[in-house]
């Protein structure tokens, strides 16, 4: 392990880290909203300690092995988040709207931002300051784009939780785990990419009747596939087609593999305009996230205006949307969908389940392992028929070595277990069962808005409820596997 090139990254991160806190500084001393000096504070005391500790390390300059690797991918949101919660913290609006409020409940807001859940202990949104409301939505965009990198640029080259099946199948830059030669290179392609969709998404909302301070800060956790809002209401707060109509749309270019947006501005540049779509249809794992949200979507419509629960025009309405909103595990709200029918509420929270493609901002276990974990199942069922037979797995054309496939059904050993494990601590707690498996899928999945008591807000839940909440939107956005493993003795001790 090189602990000292670790902590000068470390360092670098939290100095860097430190600027997303001054345009919300601008904004608070432009509007003198009285939220000045909580970001003041969080600022100074951030980039000083990011300093201090890149200071007695900034000589050193080591290549980094796997390990490394892991240790500064964990510590990215782990230490971003315990210093992310400090504008939360010093903020006298938060402590005035809410008097119980506390550091655990900073932190649970820094990480739910940072990792994109959406989750919120905070109550009456629309009391506070703008400038807090846009430091909490970029965190979220913050987040999302480490979540590019991250996940498309990082995790296929340290082989974690079956992110390796993108040597064999995946199109474009991901092939053979290079993006590009070089890996600045690949994140400076994603920012671009990244960017472009944020700001087409802004200029979208704006043009549907936002004002430009919300399409702004919706464009972040759109994209970001955070869900985030302004408002207590969500984007129900709109009441707009038109606005719906873009987040449905961009929500799911967010939960599509980044690297299929990568070969389309790379086919772009090269004027091959006609093959600048055609990949995306020729991408199984794209294939199979559109028909199961095209799936949902009709069951849910359906059973909406069939059950006279609503007429058919809103039911179409709010169907898609929601089914878009949680399949895709974003979090936006036109309705409660927990007061629509039991089967359906059950069927869209067990959609987040499924989540976006990886290599998206979306959470969730990924289409692609769940694509994977059906294909091997019917392999089985062939087997029975033909005993003898030798058939592969294959994704598109190619098949997945066996290394994928156990790296894939680890994945999933390991995140029921942890699940389960987690669901019951929060009953130990005294958080009825509804709302404990809700909770914990919500968080795990990077979803946001849960089932029972937590279908709002978790401002109710316990303080050690909410340190195991946070503990899983960790688990969630860091494939669980890049956490778990720090916990073992036999990382350590090679």
């Amino acid at each position: 392990m090189h602990f000292k090139v670790t902590l000068k990254i470390i360092g670098m991160l939290l100095m860097a880290f430190s600027a997303s806190m001054l345009p919300s500084l601008v904004i608070s001393l432009s509007l003198n909203d009285g939220a000045h000096w909580s970001f003041g504070y969080a600022f100074c005391i951030t980039f000083m300690a990011g300093f201090l500790i890149w200071l007695p390390f900034s000589n050193h300059n080591k290549e980094l092995r796997t390990r490394d690797g892991f240790v500064i991918v964990v510590m990215f949101w782990t230490i971003l988040g315990l210093f992310g919660a400090l504008p939360f913290y010093f903020s006298t609006p938060l402590s005035t709207i809410n008097p119980a409020w506390s550091y655990v409940d900073s932190l649970f807001e820094s990480l739910s931002g940072l990792t994109t859940t959406g989750a919120t202990v905070i109550v009456h949104l629309d009391a506070l300051p703008k400038s807090l409301l846009f430091y909490r939505q970029f965190l979220q965009w913050f987040g999302g784009m480490g979540i590019i990198v991250l996940a498309v640029a990082i995790l296929p080259m340290l082989g974690i939780g079956g992110m390796q099946l993108y040597r064999a199948e995946t199109p474009g830059p991901v092939k053979d785990s290079k993006l590009t030669p070089r890996i600045t290179e690949t994140a400076k392609q994603l920012w671009y990419i990244y960017l472009t969709l944020t700001v087409t998404c802004a200029t979208a909302y704006w043009l549907a009747g936002m004002t430009l301070f919300d399409a702004i800060t919706h464009s972040f956790s759109t994209v970001a596939i955070g869900g985030f809002s302004t408002h207590d209401a969500s984007l129900g707060y709109f009441n707009s087609a038109a606005v719906e109509t873009i987040a449905i749309i961009f929500m799911l270019l967010a939960a599509v593999n980044f690297s299929l947006h990568f070969q389309t501005a790379r086919t772009i540049r090269n004027q091959h305009y006609k093959a600048s779509l055609s990949h995306y249809w020729r991408d199984e794992e794209f294939r199979f996230f559109l028909s199961v949200i095209a799936t949902i979507c009709l069951i849910t419509v359906g059973t909406l205006w069939l059950t006279n629960h609503m007429s058919f025009n809103n039911s179409f309405r709010q169907g898609i949307f929601e089914v878009v909103s949680i399949a895709t595990t974003t979090g936006f709200a036109t309705a409660d969908f927990a007061q629509w029918p039991a089967m359906l509420a059950f069927l869209l929270f067990s959609a987040a389940f499924i989540g976006g493609c990886a290599g998206s901002t979306g959470g969730g276990m990924k289409v692609v392992r769940v694509l994977i974990v059906l294909k091997q199942g019917l392999r089985e069922i062939r087997r029975l028929i033909h005993p003898n037979a030798i058939i592969h797995v294959k994704l598109g054309s190619s098949p997945i070595p066996d290394r994928v496939a156990e790296a894939v059904w680890g994945f999933f050993s390991v995140y029921t277990l942890v699940f389960i494990i987690m669901m019951i601590a929060l009953l130990g707690t005294g958080m009825d069962q509804v709302t404990a498996w809700s909770a914990v899928g919500a968080t795990l999945n990077n979803l946001g808005p849960g089932l029972g008591d937590v279908a709002q807000n978790y401002s109710d839940v316990t303080t050690v409820g909410k340190w195991i909440l946070c503990f899983s939107m960790l688990l969630g956005r860091l494939e669980v596997f890049t956490l778990l493993v720090l916990f073992t003795p036999m990382f350590w001790r090679g």
